[in-house]
């Protein structure tokens, strides 16, 4: 599957380095990423995906293997390959799945909050649920958007998200495969049983949100099975949402762990 992309990329910069892909999360989209795609196409071809069910892309049921194939079809097909891929929650297991899938095409590794293991976004599963079965009432401004979400989303972030992926008005509907992503929720709060041996032998750089839960220290064996290379940076006093609760201290990182890979 071809995957709605934003790219974006320096007037008089070296191209010869390889590009840097971002993956959102679960009911993002690539321009969710659009301060970081910004600064790193100062000095870098970069490329912001929809996944599948998501944004402009199309929709299907999802696994991580379904999601990491459509990445790397995109991406070929924008001669974008090899990359840096950088993914956060469900973007960052998609970002595993896609080195260890593909490792010859994946130049180096950034992973967002998110272990590659079981979890990490089963709160979502009821969310996906309720949402796919929420009655739209024949007219929707952003107020009343607002005010119908609120009754299963209690945090207004939550909710501001969600309404990005609604497109209100007369006969509002959801504008990403909510029914899809809630039959697919199963797989996507799951991790695939891998081929014995299977590992990605990259630079690879985890980010975690200091109050975040996500990544254990249990999941930690895994992370050194499978990402040998991997470093772990913590950032104090942020939650699951990372990048966007510290973007100066994400980017630093991030620039860092570019410049050195």
């Amino acid at each position: 599957m071809l995957l709605n992309t934003i790219e974006l990329g320096p007037e008089n910069g070296d191209l010869s380095r390889p590009p840097v892909v971002f993956l959102h999360g679960l009911f993002g989209r690539g321009r969710n990423f659009g301060f970081f795609q910004r600064r790193i196409a100062a000095t870098r071809r970069t490329l912001a995906l929809d996944l599948r069910n998501h944004g402009q892309s199309p929709h299907g049921m999802m696994d991580y293997p379904t999601l990491a194939a459509d990445v790397h079809e995109t991406l070929s097909a924008h001669d974008a390959l090899p990359a840096t891929i950088m993914g956060h929650s469900m973007g960052g297991k998609t970002a595993m799945m896609m080195a260890l899938s593909f490792p010859a095409d994946v130049h180096s590794l950034l992973v967002a909050d998110i272990a590659p293991a079981q979890g990490g976004l089963a709160q979502s599963q009821h969310l996906a649920a309720k949402m796919a079965d929420l009655p739209l009432p024949d007219f929707l401004d952003r107020a009343g958007a607002d005010a119908l979400l609120a009754h299963d989303i209690a945090e207004k972030p939550v909710r501001d998200l969600m309404m990005m992926n609604l497109d209100l008005g007369e006969h509002p509907h959801w504008n990403i495969g909510i029914h899809e992503i809630a039959r697919s929720m199963p797989a996507i709060i799951g991790w695939p049983t891998l081929a014995a041996g299977i590992h990605y032998d990259g630079p690879t750089l985890f980010i975690a949100g200091g109050q975040s839960r996500y990544i254990q220290p249990a999941s930690y064996p895994m992370m050194r099975k499978l990402f040998p290379h991997y470093q772990l940076e913590i950032i104090p006093n942020t939650g699951h949402w990372v990048h966007a609760q510290a973007p100066a201290e994400f980017l630093h990182l991030m620039q860092q762990f570019l410049e050195a890979a």
